[in-house]
């Protein structure tokens, strides 16, 4: 299809038969979301102001606009498809020569070619003068598909380069001198301030987006840089940079954060916010002293893609009912317990979502503030100047709130706060970490806690885990036993017909079979029986039994009854819950 063919395609589907190809491919992607009008416009103003050919690509490089986004658009403009990486050829016979140049100056890379006809994978097959050049020199009609640009590199270096990849082409210009001296900091600087270190670590975060990775690690070894991403909860390698370039690309980072790249024999926190993939990103970064350097860990908060939204989140009506009772209480302690990295901090702002009107003022105080919540004070606490949880805790009750959020009650003087606040008309919500609902009365107990004061505050403590779901798409479906399903006491769960569990189902697209995670979750509400219990210094687990009795469904209850639905496996309820 040539330019003109498909200007004339988006002249019919935006009426406006003025436009170019490339302001109605801009035009496109703006009517289906795939572009935002206000970086349109400062696309448009930083291409009028460099000397850029071509307006589309700019807004990839600047990550204003997606590459599959693009390469999507651009798919159904012209109806060509669009190729997977998988399906690339391992090796070509060409006979007609095309510049190795040319194909990396044009993103383009020949795939196959026979007496009439040659085939090509284009970025950008609307490039006119680009498909012209490729007919003359092999002088056959020519078939498109459409790639991605890092995909089209990676082939043109591995079909007709050396073989190496995107990020070995990269790193071709650091060599071993390169590193130089890792004690001169302005050496570290000046080399963390080179194109192929900027470069490499752009692709480490481009890749860790892609693969929609919430953490990304970066661990120095004796021998190599290890590059790790944690994906639905699990930590999977990916391709590292070289050994040689480990000061570089921690300095490139701690740069970038903010950090100071002197200080090597101490912890530091920082945050990089930018945009990657046309999606707003704010990455904290951490960095610990080990034995081989500082090892990294930067957790990607993706604005644009969390939903707070209990259904989705992984409620069920039968938790989400008593849970927003509690929650409407005017005043008390509501508290959300798990292990680092459960969804707590999400729940809770879902949580304040549902309290946020214009009748209440709320006031958080958190260590870090993962996301901006509209219409909501928040603190962020700065120890390094005194602003810790309890001195930001006394002067929020002096500003007249309604709902005060915890980010966590990691002491007895910031529980005490928080009792006091309960007591005088307060609603408190806060994190703690145990492992079960009734684990987190206990903990406040060994906190020092007087118990009279905790039965007279808190109302509730919700209990969660994160666990994969399934491809649902893919997932196998097997049928369980009577003996299992007895053994397992499912039937006095849910009764129904037939039982069955689901299993996660590999593909070429998701080599896991799971995508995304949701939460199972148990909810302890307080009851006289319970209060009594908790007088008497009961332990966790006869607290637990007690609220059973009263109709709390367990975490792996409620694991259970998802995988009945076939939302997640019996497997990662094991992999997450004590209990099984």
């Amino acid at each position: 299809m040539t330019e003109a063919q498909a200007i004339s395609d988006i002249d019919t589907n935006t009426k406006q038969p003025e436009l170019t190809f490339e302001e109605g491919l801009c035009q496109y992607m703006i009517e289906n979301g795939r572009l935002k009008e206000e970086d349109l416009i400062r696309g448009e103003r930083l291409y009028a102001e460099t000397l850029s050919t071509s307006l589309v690509p700019l807004l990839v490089r600047l990550g204003l606009a997606s590459e599959r986004d693009v390469a999507a658009s651009l798919s159904e403009l012209m109806n060509l498809d669009v190729i997977k990486e998988k399906d690339y050829p391992e090796t070509v016979a060409i006979e007609t020569e095309f510049p190795i140049r040319f194909m990396r100056e044009n993103l383009f890379v020949p795939i196959a070619e026979d007496a009439d006809e040659i085939k090509v994978i284009m970025v950008y097959p609307s490039d006119e003068f680009t498909v012209k050049s490729i007919k003359m020199a092999s002088q056959k009609d020519l078939q498109i598909k459409i790639g991605l640009p890092s995909e089209v590199e990676n082939a043109i270096e591995k079909l007709f380069g050396s073989g190496r990849s995107a990020m070995g082409q990269i790193v071709e210009g650091l060599t071993d001198e390169s590193a130089g001296d890792e004690e001169d900091v302005d050496h570290l600087r000046d080399l963390a301030s080179e194109a192929p270190v900027i470069r490499l670590v752009n692709i480490i975060m481009q890749r860790a987006v892609e693969a929609r990775a919430s953490d990304i690690h970066v661990e120095p070894f004796e021998n190599r840089l290890k590059v790790r991403y944690r994906i639905d909860g699990v930590l999977q390698e990916v391709e590292s940079p070289p050994a040689p370039s480990t000061a570089a690309v921690i300095s490139r980072i701690k740069i970038m954060a903010k950090l100071n790249i002197a200080e090597r024999r101490l912890p530091q926190d920082g945050r990089i916010m930018l945009r990657v993939q046309g999606k707003e990103l704010d990455l904290r970064v951490s960095t610990v002293p080990t034995s081989y350097g500082e090892s990294v860990v930067m957790r990607i908060l993706d604005r644009e893609s969390i939903v707070f939204d209990f259904y989705q989140l992984g409620f069920t009506d039968r938790i989400l009912e008593p849970f927003k009772k509690v929650l409407e209480l005017p005043h008390g302690i509501m508290l959300v317990t798990g292990p680092t990295g459960s969804g707590k901090t999400t729940t809770l702002y879902t949580a304040l979502g549902q309290l946020n009107t214009e009748e209440r003022k709320i006031i958080t105080v958190e260590d870090p503030v993962e996301y901006q919540l509209t219409g909501i004070n928040q603190i962020q606490v700065k120890s390094s100047i005194g602003l810790d949880f309890t001195s930001a805790l006394r002067a929020i009750v002096r500003q007249d709130p309604d709902v005060i959020m915890i980010g966590e009650m990691r002491d007895l003087e910031t529980a005490k706060i928080a009792i006091q606040s309960a007591l005088t008309g307060h609603l408190v919500l806060s994190t703690i970490h145990t492992n079960d609902a009734s684990g987190g009365i206990t903990r406040m107990l060994d906190m020092g806690v007087e118990d009279y004061l905790l039965t007279s505050t808190v109302n509730g403590i919700l209990a969660q885990r994160l666990v994969r779901k399934l491809t649902q798409q893919t997932s196998q479906k097997e049928i369980l036993t009577d003996d299992v399903v007895k053994r397992m006491g499912l039937d006095k769960l849910v009764k129904q017909d037939e039982y069955a569990f689901y299993k996660p189902v590999p593909s070429e697209n998701n080599l896991t079979g799971y995508s995304g995670r949701m939460s199972i979750l148990e909810f302890l509400e307080m009851s006289d029986p319970i209060r009594r219990l908790i007088m008497k210094h009961a332990t966790s687990g006869e607290i637990q039994k007690q609220a059973c009795k009263e109709g709390m469904m367990s975490i792996y209850e409620d694991g259970l009854l998802k995988c009945l639905d076939g939302r997640t496996s019996y497997e990662e309820i094991l992999r997450v819950s004590q209990d099984g």
